[in-house]
């Protein structure tokens, strides 16, 4: 088929996003058992990190090929005929990479959507806005299903339900409150966005499952010791309020961007045990493999900017994509 010089471009940028990103979601799907065992090793913190840039690496790293390598090559090196062939393989890639982008983007959007549809309906219609100490603004909901979370990502607020505040004592109440608030400081319902919006290896097929699972859970436990911050008796509230919000009821949400105290009650029991053991929310100190992953990652940075740097490799880059093109 034959393409003008732009559209021609577009499909070479969106072919070559589909092939090295299937790439890296490979090498990212054959190292996801070592990485979880690695992050047990490590602060629930930086454990939650490394899984997350473990998970985004897909999109980002061919994001930043495309952009940095593909785009600038094409435009130096191409020149501007009205009209050259693509292959029909090139064509395929591109299109399936184009509706793995879009299902992606649609997916974000409407998560989105639907949340801050849920804040502005909860304060016009379900509950009254309050101030509290430990976070912004609080929407307590008068209805009947038991809810505490942080919804949103531009403005986020803390969702609960009048049922969760009348079943917690003070200090439990403040255990939860200082739950949520370090979720909204670590910015999880924008990780959580930027997951739902990074592209599947193909449309409707995503196969990391596992790390996003083990980074939901290292998120909560560390929100739990950001919550604890190493006292015991906060400790003790926070794992007494986990137990009577799960007495009331888990209500999940799929689809939504929020952070919830209890999402569900599957982790329920190692989050009370972590808790009512000191160690669990104490500090760890840094493991060397921390320490080695922050000098690779700057190792593979200066080497990234080396090659953009450098004109050679765009000739390069340039000569792979006329093999990808034909």
């Amino acid at each position: 088929m034959t393409l003008p010089y732009y559209l021609r471009l577009l499909c070479l940028c969106l072919a070559t996003f589909y092939v090295v990103h299937a790439m890296v979601w490979l090498v990212v799907r054959g190292t996801s058992s070592a990485a979880v065992k690695i992050a047990g090793t490590m602060r629930p913190r930086m454990a939650s990190r490394l899984l997350f840039a473990m998970r985004i690496a897909p999109m980002a790293v061919t994001s930043f090929l495309v952009v940095g390598f593909c785009v600038p090559s094409y435009i130096w090196l191409e020149p501007d005929i009205t009209g050259e062939r693509v292959g029909w393989f090139c064509l395929l890639a591109a299109a399936t990479g184009a509706v793995a982008w879009a299902i992606s983007l649609l997916r974000g959007f409407i998560s989105m959507v639907r949340t801050e549809n849920y804040v502005r309906r909860c304060r016009r219609e379900l509950g009254t806005e309050e101030q509290s100490p430990e976070s912004a603004d609080v929407v307590v909901l008068n209805g009947a299903n038991a809810v505490m979370a942080v919804a949103g990502v531009v403005h986020p607020r803390l969702v609960v339900s009048q049922r969760v505040l009348d079943a917690l004592s003070d200090d439990q109440r403040e255990a939860a409150f200082r739950h949520e608030a370090a979720h909204r400081a670590s910015r999880d319902n924008l990780k959580r966005l930027l997951l739902m919006l990074s592209p599947d290896v193909m449309p409707f097929v995503g196969g990391l499952g596992r790390i996003e699972h083990a980074w939901a859970t290292f998120t909560e436990w560390a929100a739990d010791d950001e919550a604890v911050d190493g006292s015991q008796d906060r400790a003790l509230s926070l794992a007494s309020a986990l137990v009577r919000v799960a007495k009331l009821g888990v209500h999940s949400a799929p689809g939504y961007v929020l952070s919830s105290l209890l999402e569900n009650d599957r982790d329920l029991e190692t989050r009370v045990d972590r808790l009512l053991r000191e160690p669990a929310y104490a500090e760890k100190p840094l493991q060397p493999v921390v320490a080695f992953l922050r000098s690779a990652a700057l190792v593979v940075g200066s080497v990234a900017v080396t090659l953009m740097m450098w004109p050679g490799s765009l000739g390069n880059i340039h000569r792979l994509l006329e093999h990808l093109v034909q």
